[in-house]
């Protein structure tokens, strides 16, 4: 383990000083803040590092009939940011957002310092180069590092560092798309931090911030400028709803092959992985294209009509002329292959994330979904551009289980906001069939084939290795039916009871019932009382009882239905044996939460 430098004795009297004059939530509002303007930064350089290399990369790619420098780039692109990663990192920085999760679960929210910069060099380099990736899981992981690491300067507690994390990944989403609402939808719906009204202005700010800048820096115009020419009518809502259905099954694919690729390519050796992601990313853009680097110009292509061009530099350029159908098996291919790509970037050594090649997909998918209705007439006419963002919409809100982000990323994308409607039926359509097949979403799914999966399901994960008995406590004071009430009052106030709740047990060891504080406080100081009423006769039936065979899972489930803060715990024969308490259960849990799924 690194030993940790001693912190500055002017940092201490800085940090001293804070805590006198600035209250916490006042502080961490002004960090989000900052948090959003690092990462507006943060995202506009990596956007434009990405420009500069594509574009050294489109000059030099001459004037033949077809890209060959494709077959070159790429690989050169994995190369250098494997040979990066590797030799200059010296840890692994992919998946970016499957490890913001794991941080968080983790109940630790910390990320190291060096992910600050890293992510946006490997990517930069991966992606300018044509790796078919997306820059945005590297911005986000940026974004989250640095929120990370600011709260951690300032000394913030757990709760306000894992909200800072949140701002972090809030500004990054808000940064690289000039979309401020999505980026605090993301952070609920992908992070799933709880959150309160408290934290939600510090995650707004940040987002909101991000984006400001961004409109600075790269001026007003949507992402995706989008002309309402056929405005949404209700008759098309079926082919919406279908829409949605096509964007699910597409979400499962995308999903499961990621998943199953990357998983195959682990067992391989290092360079052997290398040569054979390689040969296919080349391969693959070489064939088609479009998939080089993030797609944005395709998608931008498709949703202002200028698909003559997105054959250009293809050997299937050359079938242009043979018929109409040759565009939409071109997209078909291109929406298959789509997701080899990105693995092979990924496993190759290239760092990028599946944020882009989500909203490409769905934007071929929307696309050749409309293109084929039109064609064969089936249904009303479908404006291919309505279409291909709601294919966009559809396939992110399935691949991420965030209907949601999906929805609003695609409105503050394209200025499209007349198109909010479908694109909410498109979204938790895709939702609704995805989840049918995949329990989580693609970042979660990574986690769980690394056996780190305890942040969407961390309760389940961690509730597995806990039973009844690591959390029973026995040490209440046992009264019997006959005892009186001067006798469960000279017990509650001895020295040796130090629990608010009696249980009333027979002598067969049978519990019957329960005397707690709080029902007898106005009667116990009433001594002419004492003597004339019995335990029987005040005391209460537990309306749920705990097993000692019952899972935690079960045991979770009994506390939730009875709404109470302790139930009594007997063997299957009824004998009491004891209590269970949920803060018990709470701190056994935050102590398997550490030695199983913790440590840096």
């Amino acid at each position: 383990m690194k030993q940790q430098k001693p912190t500055s004795s002017a940092v201490l009297r800085f940090l001293r000083w804070r805590e006198k004059h600035i209250p916490e939530r006042v502080l961490v509002v002004g960090l989000a803040f900052l948090t959003g303007v690092a990462c507006s930064i943060a995202a506009a350089t990596l956007k434009g590092t990405i420009g500069l290399i594509q574009n050294a990369v489109m000059s030099f790619n001459g004037l033949t009939q077809f890209n060959y420098s494709y077959l070159i780039t790429p690989i050169i692109g994995i190369l250098l940011s494997g040979l990066f990663v590797k030799y200059i990192v010296k840890d692994d920085i992919g998946h970016g957002i499957s490890k913001i999760l794991f941080a968080v679960s983790q109940r630790k929210s910390r990320i190291k310092v060096h992910n600050t910069w890293t992510s946006l060099v490997a990517s930069s380099v991966t992606i300018g180069m044509g790796g078919s990736v997306g820059a945005e899981a590297p911005i986000v992981l940026t974004g989250s590092a640095i929120g990370s690491n600011i709260g951690r300067f300032f000394r913030l507690e757990h709760g306000n560092l894992m909200l800072l994390v949140g701002c972090g990944a809030a500004g990054a989403v808000a940064g690289i798309f000039k979309a401020p609402i999505t980026g605090l939808v993301f952070v609920i719906e992908v992070l799933l931090m709880d959150l309160t009204l408290n934290s939600v202005m510090p995650l707004l700010v940040a987002s909101v911030t991000a984006a400001t800048m961004s409109y600075l820096f790269f001026g007003m115009e949507a992402m995706f400028p989008y002309v309402a020419e056929n405005p949404f009518t209700l008759e098309r809502i079926p082919m919406v709803f279908f829409l949605g259905i096509a964007c699910g099954l597409m979400a499962i694919y995308f999903v499961k092959m990621t998943v199953r690729l990357e998983t195959k390519l682990k067992s391989l050796s290092e360079w052997r992985k290398f040569a054979l992601c390689a040969v296919a990313l080349s391969t693959l853009i070489f064939l088609f294209p479009p998939l080089y680097g993030e797609g944005y110009k395709t998608i931008l292509d498709l949703i202002t009509g200028q698909i003559e061009h997105l054959m250009d530099g293809s050997p299937f350029e050359l079938l242009k002329d043979s018929g109409v159908m040759i565009l939409p098996l071109f997209l078909a291919l291109i929406i298959f292959t789509k997701v080899i790509a990105t693995v092979s970037t990924n496993s190759g050594g290239g760092s990028g994330g599946v944020f882009a090649p989500s909203l490409f997909v769905g934007a071929v998918v929307g696309f050749v979904f409309s293109f084929l209705m039109n064609r064969f007439g089936v249904g009303p006419f479908l404006p291919t551009e309505n279409f291909t963002l709601m294919g966009m919409a559809g396939l992110m809100a399935g691949v991420m289980h965030a209907p949601l982000t999906g929805t609003f990323l695609i409105a503050e994308l394209s200025g499209g906001y007349n198109l909010f409607l479908p694109l909410l039926v498109v979204s938790v359509t895709s939702y609704g069939v995805s989840r049918l097949f995949l329990s989580h979403n693609i970042y979660a799914l990574r986690l769980a084939e690394e056996g780190k999966l305890v942040t969407h399901q961390k309760d389940r994960a961690v509730l597995t290795l806990m039973d009844v008995e690591q959390v029973l406590e026995d040490d209440f004071s046992i009264l019997k039916p006959d005892m009186t009430l001067g006798d469960a009052v000279r017990i509650f106030s001895s020295s040796e009871s130090t629990r608010n709740i009696m249980p009333v047990v027979e002598d067969d060891g049978h519990m019957v019932g329960m005397i707690l504080l709080d029902n007898i406080r106005n009667i116990m100081f009433r001594p002419e009382l004492y003597d004339r009423m019995q335990v029987s006769k005040i005391m209460v039936v537990p309306s749920i009882r705990i097993q000692t065979t019952m899972s935690m899972e079960e045991v979770m489930r009994a506390f939730e239905d009875s709404k109470t803060w302790n139930l009594p715990v007997e063997t299957p024969d009824g004998e009491y044996v004891g209590f269970v308490s949920k803060s018990k259960i709470f701190n056994s849990y935050r102590e398997i939460l550490n030695e199983n799924f913790g440590g840096d």
